[in-house]
């Protein structure tokens, strides 16, 4: 499989998951043009769409690309389904799309009825998890995002994170401010500071990585529990979740 970015929109990454034989799936198209653009140059055909959530940014696109490939399926969650003609999928659904099976995770927050993609090693997570962040909770709860999370830390370090964002420098100028001690931390923002100088992507991190340098993956840290005055351990994990996505609507 080869994996491929599409920037667009103002930060937005569509994802491309080409086959090598000439198929592809594409994952949360927020507009056609760079898609068809980059499908006429790889020469590849699109098999499926994957949508994670019925925000525009991920979905502006779906019918011009379905127009040029009379019988693409679309894919996504309960809540894009008045949108397209799409086979709607639900949590701990496994399914097998483009010749791999995927696992349907339920991971609500961003959106309420928000779903992610993983077939090992790729994690499709549309606006949950961010390099070094968290989508904003525009709908659901910080308990309810936390709980996303948590689904999601469960999968193996080499995942690889395929957000739909390039938030990674600002979620690590954040995490900085919190925990500015963290050589982790720090050492990241500056190789992501100057990939991006270099035009390159930060994207897609790995689990392991983000287990690092993710605050919203380390509620259980001690150090970071302090720094927020939530040291009691009787203060349940989703409540640390809860003050950092605060502090980050503020930052």
């Amino acid at each position: 499989m080869n994996l491929i970015s599409i920037p667009a929109l103002q930060d937005n990454y569509i994802w491309m998951l080409d086959d090598q034989q000439g198929h592809c799936l594409i994952v949360d198209p927020g507009e056609a043009a760079p898609v068809l653009a980059a499908l006429k140059k790889a020469n590849l055909t699109p098999t499926a769409i994957l949508l994670t959530h019925h925000h525009h940014d991920h979905v502006g696109g779906v019918d011009e690309i379905s127009s040029h490939f009379p019988g693409l399926k679309v894919y996504g969650p309960h809540e894009t389904e008045n949108k397209f003609r799409q086979i709607s999928l639900k949590n701990g659904e496994k399914r097998v799309i483009g010749g791999m099976e995927w696992q349907i995770f339920a991971t609500p927050g961003h959106t309420l009825g928000h779903i992610s993609y993983y077939s090992a090693p790729y994690l499709f997570c549309g606006d949950t998890m961010f390099s070094a962040g968290c989508g904003r909770l525009f709908e659901g709860t910080p308990e309810q995002m936390y709980q996303s999370f948590q689904r999601l830390a469960a999968l193996p370090d080499e995942t690889l994170v395929c957000a739909a964002h390039e938030y990674t420098l600002s979620n690590l100028k954040f995490a900085r401010a919190i925990l500015p001690a963290d050589d982790d931390i720090h050492s990241h923002e500056h190789k992501v500071q100057q990939m991006r100088e270099k035009g390159q992507s930060s994207l897609p991190s790995t689990l392991g990585l983000e287990r690092k340098i993710n605050l919203f993956l380390r509620c259980d840290d001690v150090d970071l529990q302090n720094k927020l005055n939530l040291s009691d351990p009787l203060t349940p994990h989703w409540q640390v979740f809860a003050r950092l996505r605060a502090l980050k609507d503020s930052f």
